[in-house]
């Protein structure tokens, strides 16, 4: 499939900007009826910084699906960002029909300020998260600092990027991906904070967001290594063939972007069928492929099973002719090890929590 570039895409991102709020001012005081006997319906998909490439094509699969099921057209209007300030954002007034966030605990941000109904987990498939993900080294080309796992990291030598914990849901995923590793080795939990510190020390800018602090390493120049969702990672060997490669470490964790219906929005707006469409589209054979086409693993087993590699190489220069570039040869954990993003938030991400020590020392 072909996909513009970043720089393209950011006047496209501006336009939507502008589009979002002509749209949120335009969604005042539509009706059910009205919604279903319009010939056109408009939807906000408030999402984080890394699905940009992802939900552009997805949206138009989507129109083409809806148009042929129900006869009437259908537009999305997206806003990217920091996961995390994405969700805050919705929970003080900015309206999305639908959110396809970092992670379940942004999306319970949102059900804690009353407008995402109890239960939303569970409303789709595999804890409605349709896609996956893991988190992944970039380096530049040739590897010149030779970094080749989490340890590498803690090295004086590696400059460190990766965003922001408080407000990025990429960069909780990457520090637990990070903690699991320590933990992986049998060190106690005070070893595993010191070893924290050491990486944050590491660390030369903490971005808003994902997509920032690949802005940040790949464009910038700035650091040895970025902290990266995998789709972040093989875009940027997509857009800059040559000059980076990606580094698969023996332990990370398995990322699960959480999707929800914003109950309050969509009953007020008469959007609940097209937005309920909306997330459970992202289950279908067409669209998984489209995930998987975009370096997010999909959850549909058999299409997932189309796209691991068979090459065995933990260092990638290239993206693979033969289009498998799931490396399934890595040591997964999950948040439910964590004991859940509410018990994993309140101790490591709360205010005076964990990383707040961390980062302060």
């Amino acid at each position: 499939m072909e996909k513009k570039n970043r720089n393209g895409r950011k006047v496209m991102a501006a336009f939507l900007t502008v589009s979002l709020a002509v749209g949120i001012l335009g969604g005042c005081g539509q009706t059910a009826a009205d919604t279903a006997d319009a010939k056109k319906v408009e939807i906000t998909n408030v999402s984080y910084d890394p699905t940009r490439e992802l939900y552009e094509a997805y949206n138009a699969l989507f129109a083409e699906h809806w148009k042929e099921q129900i006869g009437q057209d259908v537009s999305v209007i997206q806003s990217h960002g920091g996961s995390g300030k994405q969700a805050l954002e919705v929970a003080n007034g900015l309206e999305a029909d639908v959110v396809t966030l970092a992670l379940e605990g942004d999306v319970q941000v949102i059900a804690d300020a009353g407008l995402i109904e109890d239960g939303f987990a569970d409303e789709f498939e595999q804890e409605s998260s349709p896609y996956t993900s893991t988190i992944v080294f970039l380096v530049r080309k040739g590897n010149p600092k030779s970094i080749e796992d989490w340890d590498d990291l803690l090295r004086e030598d590696v400059g460190v990027i990766t965003p922001n914990p408080k407000t990025s849901g990429g960069a909780r995923w990457n520090y637990l991906a990070a903690w699991y590793y320590f933990e992986s080795q049998g060190q106690s939990e005070e070893e595993i904070t010191e070893n924290m510190k050491t990486l944050y020390h590491n660390v030369l800018v903490l971005d808003s967001g994902a997509r920032g602090a690949t802005t940040t390493f790949a464009e910038n120049g700035q650091g040895d290594v970025l902290i990266a969702w995998e789709n972040e990672a093989f875009l940027s060997l997509e857009e800059h063939p040559g000059e980076y490669e990606i580094v698969v470490p023996s332990v990370s964790i398995l990322c699960q972007p959480t999707v929800a219906l914003v109950d309050e929005v969509v009953d007020d707006r008469g959007t609940r069928d097209v937005a309920t469409e909306y997330l459970q589209y992202l289950y279908s054979t067409e669209a998984q492929k489209l995930e998987a086409e975009n370096f997010y693993r999909p959850s549909d087993p058999d299409v997932f099973s189309d796209y691991i590699s068979t090459s065995g190489e933990r260092v990638i220069t290239e993206l693979p002719a033969d289009g498998k570039w799931i490396v399934d040869d890595i040591a997964l954990t999950d948040i439910a090890h964590f004991g859940g993003w509410s018990e994993a938030s309140a101790k490591h991400f709360a205010d005076g929590g964990v990383f707040d020590a961390i980062y302060e020392q």
